[in-house]
Formats: C-alpha cells, sequence, structure tokens
C-alpha cells in the first residue's frame, strides 16, 4: 500500500472505525485511541498490507484492541461501579434510542459486537466473521441470540412508550 492509499484510508474509514468501537464502549476517549493504534499498526505493516483488505483489517485490528481492554477492565475491580448499580433504579423511558443503547449493553461481547456490526454497519456475516475471528455460523448464531435478547429486554414497544 502506497502513502496516498494510507491516506485515504485514514479519511474513508476512521469515521465507521470509530463509530463502531465507540458504539461498544460508550467512551468517546478510549475509541479514539484504539481507532489511533488501529491506524500505527496499519502503519507499521503499511509495505505488507493491500488497500483492498484495509477496511476488515482495520476492523479487525480495532476489534481485537478493543476485546483486549475489555478483557483487561474484567480483571479490576471498579468499586463506583458497584455502588453506581445499587443507586439505579427502575423508571419508565420514552427514549427509544437510550432503551436500545442500555439493551445492547446487556449482550455479551461478542453477542453485541456482532449484531452493531450487522445492522449498524451493515457488514455481511464473511466480513463480520473475518473482524471478529468467528465462522460465518457463529456470526449468524451471535447475532439471533443477539436480537432475540434485544427483542426479550425491549418486550413490545406499547409497553415502551
Amino acid at each position: 500500500m502506497t502513502v496516498k492509499e494510507y491516506n485515504r484510508a485514514v479519511e474513508e474509514f476512521a469515521d465507521s472505525v470509530y463509530r463502531f468501537i465507540r458504539g461498544n464502549l460508550k467512551d468517546d476517549e478510549r475509541a479514539n485511541d484504539i481507532v489511533q493504534d488501529s491506524y500505527e499498526r496499519l502503519w507499521r505493516h503499511v509495505a505488507e498490507i493491500e488497500y483492498t483488505v484495509v477496511k476488515s483489517w482495520l476492523f479487525s485490528t480495532a476489534y481485537h484492541i478493543m476485546i483486549d481492554i475489555i478483557r483487561k477492565e474484567k480483571r479490576m475491580t471498579n468499586l463506583e461501579l458497584i455502588h453506581e448499580k445499587e443507586m439505579i433504579h427502575e423508571s419508565q423511558y420514552n427514549d427509544l434510542n437510550e432503551i436500545l443503547h442500555k439493551a445492547l449493553d446487556h449482550l455479551p461481547e461478542q453477542q453485541k459486537s456482532s449484531v452493531m456490526l450487522r445492522d449498524y454497519e451493515g457488514y455481511s456475516y464473511k466480513e463480520i466473521g473475518e473482524i471478529t475471528g468467528l465462522n460465518e455460523a457463529q456470526v449468524k448464531i451471535n447475532i439471533y441470540r443477539g436480537r432475540v435478547a434485544l427483542k426479550n429486554f425491549i418486550g413490545k414497544i406499547e409497553t415502551v412508550l
């Protein structure tokens, strides 16, 4: 890949990689860091990677960086989050977007990523498999189970409104 192609990759794909990571982590700063790390790794391998596969390579790299961060954070105990959960009380919401994001946060990470890549970003099952390192059957199962869990969490739309 040439420097010109690298710059074109930054212009074309940085926003969608950021949206994907931001949608999973809900943290602007960490999402920016992951996108930057992904492009840094791309720069280190710029001579080895063809431009035709750079989009899936970036998504895959960003996804794996994100998973590493999540795994690292799970090992650490955060007492503030435990106290926050105790203080949250259930109330009626009218914001559908907020309800959907709350439902997405309850999904296991692989289901959440698969659903977001499919429904938010429009990737095919094969592309999602390449990004996440799963086979197509596992991707389909994750998407199906994620959608069922979302449906069960949200319930009937009439009860939400």
